[in-house]
């Protein structure tokens, strides 16, 4: 039996969303998928983050664009809640996170990741995390999870292969969004 596809909305979060931010982030968290992050780091980013939401404004996937760099930036702590895998919300969030890079003006993204065929399969590459020293500095010493995959994608000033496989998987412009 297939699931009922609800209208999901995917928006900028709010300051108020915070708590529930970190619930489902860290749902993952507690499966070593993701890195834990407390409401406190949430509301502190709170700019950075997207959420979708649906019908009734319960939060069911999650994702933030950590700049390191005016030219880099990762797509970071996306995910979605079980009940609402499966419908193609993890790509309609990365696709807003990489909208709001846009934005931003970033050029490149990339994800550090331990799904890595999920990234694969929206256009990027795997690539050396060393070609991320901010990165590493930052997050990955002292980290458990500093073996995950490297994925990359540039985003802006892109070639006509990037930009086929783009419009082939429906990517939006950032005219495309509410922000």
């Amino acid at each position: 039996m297939s699931k009922k596809k609800p209208n999901v909305l995917i928006r900028r979060a709010l300051a108020t969303e915070a708590d529930e931010i970190a619930r489902l982030n860290n749902y993952f968290a507690e499966q070593a998928k993701m890195l834990r992050r407390t409401p406190e780091m949430i509301g502190m980013a709170i700019d950075d983050y997207v959420v979708a939401v649906d019908d009734h404004g319960r939060i069911l996937g999650i994702g933030a664009l950590k700049e390191y760099s005016p030219s880099i930036a990762e797509v970071a702590a996306i995910a979605v809640s079980p009940s609402a895998q499966g419908l193609g919300l993890g790509r309609r969030i990365v696709d807003a996170v990489e909208s709001l890079a846009r934005k931003r003006g970033v050029p490149e993204v990339f994800a550090l990741t331990m799904e890595p065929q999920f990234f694969e399969a929206l256009g990027y590459q795997r690539v050396d995390r060393a070609r991320y020293p901010e990165k590493i500095r930052r997050d990955c010493i002292g980290c458990s999870r500093r073996l995950c995959v490297t994925t990359s994608r540039t985003i802006s000033g892109l070639t006509p292969t990037i930009s086929r496989r783009l419009s082939q998987h429906g990517r939006r412009t950032s005219k495309g969004l509410p922000w």
